[in-house]
């Protein structure tokens, strides 16, 4: 469950990075075009670190049913 969260803030993140990168773009503003990317980025990977998160502890679910069946 906290895994989700976690991917829900990062695709926010991610979000609101590429509204500033491309308000920097249309503006000719730099300094928030990069802000705007270091955001983006920042949340793609959180995003993608719940993700294997979420993948770890599935199998680690599923390791530990298999392991009771086998006992």
């Amino acid at each position: 469950m906290a895994a989700q969260g976690k991917k829900i803030r990062g695709k926010a993140q991610e979000t609101v990075g590429k509204a500033k990168q491309k308000a920097g773009e249309a503006t000719g503003n730099e300094e928030l075009r990069a802000k705007g990317t270091a955001d983006r980025l920042a949340g793609k990977t959180k995003e993608k670190t719940a993700e294997a998160e979420q993948t770890v502890r599935g199998t680690a679910e599923e390791l530990k049913g298999k392991a009771r069946k086998n006992m």
